[in-house]
């Protein structure tokens, strides 16, 4: 199924003014390029970032998403400033080339990329606004199409052997899985809030120009040349997904491979995304890896519930 784009969702982006977004990732690449559109139509944009410095043209908060404690900081900084958010987009990536781990040692691709994101999305669920607008969105990789790969469930740290391709799609595949499986959960407690999954396609940002080895730079070169789409015309998928009255949740919302075409798809799900028995066991273990639980209580409303784990 295609979404032909409304003409402000390609030319200019809905009216944001008195809206409040949140999005990981934006000093550089994607996220800068979300964060800039969505302040440009008026949104007050909180830049959730590990330099704050690079994103001055936002309100910048401090966040570094492979520490778990970081993370809970700058949830109850905006508790604290009484904040009520809109939008949280989960934009935040990495490949790392070798195996590394996070400060509470999880392999950190996996730990940046999905599991960060699983607990500041648990800890920030109570701020957003209950006006039937709000959404959190889910950046994944359609990669989990092609590059056929489980999840790490058993094995959190990478003991067992790393692969940067490997390990980045499962983290983006968790996210798929993730994002999913919360908008059923959302429904399933009456929340008014939607979670959306979508994929920026292959993006010429500074993350997919950092490879290693001159065979993996030239492939990457020529894959960019064929299929490749500059940062502001990757974000489009990710705009949509976060202020479009038409998009919705439960489909996979992205570009054509052909590179011309900048409409958004909404392709459906195919294993092992729709497994709803993988979504489940992700769930447990990333409540158990993170110390949050999400607690989705009837007509509509939501708290986060913190075990002292870590």
């Amino acid at each position: 199924m295609k979404y032909p784009l409304r003409e402000e969702c390609v030319m200019g982006i809905p009216d944001q003014r008195g809206r409040t977004v949140v999005v990981t990732g934006a000093s550089s690449g994607l996220g800068q390029v979300v964060a800039r559109e969505l302040q440009k139509a008026g949104a007050h944009v909180i830049a959730a970032v590990r330099t704050p410095a690079k994103a001055a043209e936002f309100e910048a908060i401090p966040i570094d998403l492979d520490d778990l404690e970081s993370v809970r900081a700058f949830a109850e900084r905006l508790h604290a400033d009484g904040r009520s958010i809109d939008v949280l987009v989960n934009n935040a990536g990495l490949g790392s080339h070798t195996r590394q781990l996070s400060a509470q040692g999880f392999e950190r691709t996996f730990a940046v990329n999905f599991l960060g994101h699983f607990a500041l999305t648990g800890l920030l669920l109570d701020l957003m606004r209950t006006d039937g607008r709000a959404r959190i969105v889910h950046v994944g990789s359609n990669l989990y199409r092609r590059l056929k790969t489980g999840l790490p469930l058993d094995d959190l740290a990478a003991q067992r052997g790393y692969s940067k391709g490997r390990a980045y799609v499962a983290s983006k595949l968790a996210n798929l899985v993730f994002g999913t499986e919360l908008d059923r959960r959302l429904q399933a407690a009456g929340s008014p809030v939607r979670s959306l999954t979508a994929h920026p396609g292959l993006a010429i940002t500074p993350m997919n120009s950092d490879l290693p080895g001159r065979g993996a730079r030239a492939l990457m070169t020529v894959a960019q040349a064929a299929i490749g789409r500059p940062a502001p015309r990757a974000a489009i998928a990710l705009l949509y997904a976060a202020v479009s009255p038409d998009a919705r949740p439960g489909v996979f919302l992205g570009p054509h491979l052909r590179k011309s075409d900048d409409r958004v798809y909404a392709d459906a799900l195919v294993p092992p995304a729709d497994d709803p028995v993988l979504a489940e066991r992700l769930w447990t273990v990333a409540e158990a890896a993170t110390g949050v639980r999400f607690a989705l209580t009837p007509a509509g409303g939501t708290r986060p519930v913190t075990t002292t784990g870590v």
